[in-house]
C-alpha cells in the first residue's frame, strides 16, 4: 500500500513539474484549447485627418469605412471632415490642416503645377458618374447655345467633364454658353432646382428628384464608361514617405469597405442617407446599386491613363500641366499590397 500511494503522488508531481494539472472530466478540455488559441495583437490607433470634397456617392468607400468601424479595426484613428469643393480641399491639404484629401483627379494636376508633391495612391471613382442633366424646355443641344450651365470650379472634376459634353455636341465651352462656378456639387444641384443655371452635370440620388422637377438627361458620361480620376485619394509626398504604414491601413480600409458594401447592401443605403442628410429625399437605392455597378472597382488602382481628358483639357490653358508625367504622380503599391494579401477578399 505504501508503495502504490508513493507512486501515486510521484505521478500527480511529475504531471505537475510539466505544467499540467490532474484531469477533472470534460471541463479541462475547453482549457487546453483556450490556452492554444493565439491571442491578437491590438494595433496600435494612428491619428489621420481626411478630407473629403462634395456629398457625392463617389465617397461613399470613405463613409462606409468609418460608419463600419473598419478604419477602427484597422488601427486607424480617422476624424473625417467636409471640405466643400475640390480647391478647397486641395488647398487643406497644401495648409498641412489634413493629412490625406478625397478630390478630383484635376485638382492634383493643378497643384501639381503650381509646385505641390503629391501622392495619389488610389483612384476611387475611374469613369465620370455624372448624367448632363439640362430644364425641360432644353430639348436638344443646340437650346443649351447661350444658357448658364453650372460646374463647381474651374478645373475641377465637374467643369472637365461638362466642357467634354459641350464639345461632343460641338460646343465652344468658353463661347457658346457661361460656365458658372458654384464652388460645390451640393450648390450645384441647389442652383439647377433654383434656376439659377439651367443645366450640369450631376448624379444619382440628386438625379431622381432633378428628373421629378422636369429635369431631362442629355448625355449619360456613366453609361459611356468615359474614363477619369474622377475622385482620389491624394496626399503630400512628404507626408506618404514619414507615414508609409498610415496610409497602407487607409487604403486597406477602402478596399473593404468597397467589399462591405456589396455584402450589406442596406447598411450602405443607411450610410448614403446619413451623410446626405436631408439635401435629399428619395433615390438612394438606386443610387447605392448604381454607384456599387457602374462606377466603383474592387482594387482602386491610380492608372496614369485616367488623367487623360483632364490633362488635355488643363493644357489648353496652363501649358505646365501639359509638362507633367502623370507616372510620377501616382503610387500604386498601396493598392498592389492590399491585393497581394487578399485584402478585398475580406
Amino acid at each position: 500500500m505504501k508503495m502504490r500511494a508513493f507512486a501515486a503522488m510521484l505521478s500527480i508531481a511529475f504531471v505537475v513539474a510539466c505544467g499540467g494539472a490532474p484531469a477533472t472530466g470534460a471541463s479541462s478540455a475547453p482549457a487546453v484549447a483556450a490556452s492554444a488559441a493565439p491571442t491578437a495583437t491590438p494595433l496600435v490607433p494612428i491619428k489621420v485627418k481626411v478630407a473629403y470634397s462634395n456629398i457625392a456617392g463617389d465617397f461613399l468607400p470613405v463613409w462606409t469605412a468609418q460608419e463600419a468601424g473598419i478604419y477602427k479595426k484597422n488601427g486607424l484613428d480617422v476624424e473625417l471632415l467636409l471640405a466643400e469643393g475640390g480647391s478647397r480641399t486641395m488647398s487643406t491639404l497644401l495648409a498641412n490642416e489634413i493629412n490625406i484629401g478625397i478630390l478630383g483627379g484635376a485638382e492634383c494636376l493643378s497643384a501639381t503645377a503650381s509646385g505641390a508633391k503629391l501622392v495619389v495612391s488610389a483612384v476611387l471613382a475611374p469613369v465620370f458618374p455624372y448624367l448632363f442633366m439640362a430644364a425641360a424646355e432644353i430639348k436638344t443641344p443646340a437650346d443649351l447655345k447661350g444658357r448658364k450651365i453650372g460646374i463647381s470650379s474651374v478645373g475641377g472634376s465637374a467643369d472637365i467633364a461638362t466642357r467634354k459634353v459641350l464639345r461632343d455636341f460641338g460646343f465652344d465651352p468658353d463661347k457658346d454658353v457661361t460656365l458658372v462656378s458654384l464652388g460645390s456639387h451640393s450648390v450645384r444641384t441647389a442652383a439647377l432646382f433654383s434656376g439659377t443655371i439651367q443645366a450640369a452635370v450631376d448624379d444619382p440620388p440628386n438625379t431622381a428628384e432633378l428628373v421629378d422637377k422636369g429635369f431631362h438627361s442629355m448625355y449619360d458620361l456613366a453609361g459611356k464608361k468615359v474614363a477619369s480620376a474622377q475622385t482620389v485619394v491624394v496626399a503630400q509626398s512628404a507626408w506618404v514617405s514619414a507615414n508609409k504604414d498610415a496610409m497602407q491601413r487607409f487604403i486597406d480600409s477602402i478596399v473593404e469597405a468597397t467589399t462591405y458594401q456589396k455584402k450589406n447592401r442596406a447598411a450602405t443605403v443607411a450610410v448614403m442617407k446619413k451623410f446626405y442628410g436631408n439635401s435629399v429625399a428619395k433615390g438612394f437605392e438606386d443610387a447605392v446599386d448604381f454607384y456599387l455597378n457602374q462606377v466603383e472597382v474592387a482594387l482602386p488602382f491610380p492608372r496614369a491613363e485616367l488623367w487623360a481628358d483632364a490633362q488635355a483639357e488643363l493644357s489648353k490653358t496652363n501649358e505646365k500641366v501639359k509638362a507633367i508625367d502623370v507616372k510620377t504622380l501616382v503610387d500604386s503599391s498601396f493598392v498592389q499590397s492590399a491585393a497581394d494579401r487578399a485584402v478585398d477578399k475580406r
